[in-house]
């Protein structure tokens, strides 16, 4: 909602303070730089990058309409899954999660955590790495390396939207410049002429610079960083899982390992200790 908000004001501002100068809207209006620059840009991003990434930048994009999903309430329900998964094996033992971590986005425990369960980098990496804390060969120094890997790969791939967008903000005055260059050839053309159709060919020639420079620092530029920020709260969602599986690896209790998670989340999102224990002992007594 903000990112639409922000555009709207980063638009706004400047076709209203051009107004009162005396411009006209019209004027800007300019089909065939549209065109240039519009293409260009596509054209520049199939070229550096396969379909699927792509395609994938474009979801991307239109997530960041969502907002950030990683609210209190949503570390809550992790925070008592966690909770809830660990005090399973101590209880029943580490055998009984066998049938959950095989098979996660089947598990019925999972599935009573619904922003988890549909959150297939998460469910995959602790189904993973729970997987090797039940087999009990790895250290938990060796556990951390492991899970750090593969934190980092996953990282490298949810970045690489923003980089993408990035790359194309950062062409966009350049292939401003090359709109703007094209128009000046046409008017070239038209020297000797009426004056009004060459300063009308200057114009829209000018436009070409004016919007590559516009869309490279009031779109494109915001956006990569809209979506960096939306990969930095993804990773320190998977932290919050990492640092619990950690804590279980050592042997460290359940409420234990969930207060290593819940210290993982940044101040304005996070439960307090009180909440977090009240939330995972109202879940374990109604799951008795």
């Amino acid at each position: 909602m903000f990112v639409i908000i922000g555009l709207v004001v980063v638009f706004g501002s400047i076709l209203v303070g051009y107004m009162m100068h005396g411009g006209q809207i019209g004027v800007l209006i300019q089909i065939n730089e549209f065109i240039i620059l519009g293409g260009a840009g596509l054209g520049s991003m199939l070229v550096a990058n396969p379909l699927p990434a792509v395609m994938k930048t474009v979801k991307a994009v239109i997530g960041l309409l969502k907002g950030n999903p990683y609210t209190k309430d949503k570390y809550m329900e992790l925070l008592k899954m966690l909770y809830d998964l660990f005090l399973m094996a101590r209880r029943e033992g580490m055998v009984s999660l066998d049938q959950h971590v095989e098979h996660p986005h089947e598990s019925k425990f999972f599935s009573q955590y619904p922003f988890f369960h549909a959150h297939h980098h998460a469910t995959a990496f602790l189904a993973d790495t729970m997987k090797v804390v039940v087999t009990g060969s790895v250290a938990p120094q060796d556990l951390e390396s492991m899970m750090d890997s593969d934190l980092d790969v996953m990282k490298e791939e949810e970045e690489h939207p923003s980089h993408i967008m990035q790359t194309v903000g950062d062409a966009m005055p350049a292939f401003g410049i090359v709109a703007a260059v094209l128009g000046i050839v046409i008017t070239m053309g038209k020297i000797g002429g009426d004056p009004k159709v060459i300063g009308h060919s200057v114009g829209a020639a000018l436009v070409g610079t004016f919007l590559g420079i516009l869309l490279a620092y009031g779109v494109f530029a915001p956006i990569a960083t809209a979506l960096g920020g939306a990969v930095r709260a993804q990773m320190q969602y998977m932290n919050c899982i990492k640092s619990a599986l950690l804590s279980f690896s050592r042997g460290d209790a359940p409420m234990t390992c969930v207060e290593y998670a819940r210290r993982n989340i940044e101040p304005d999102a996070r439960p307090s200790f009180n909440d977090m224990e009240t939330g995972c002992k109202n879940a374990q007594a109604k799951a008795a």
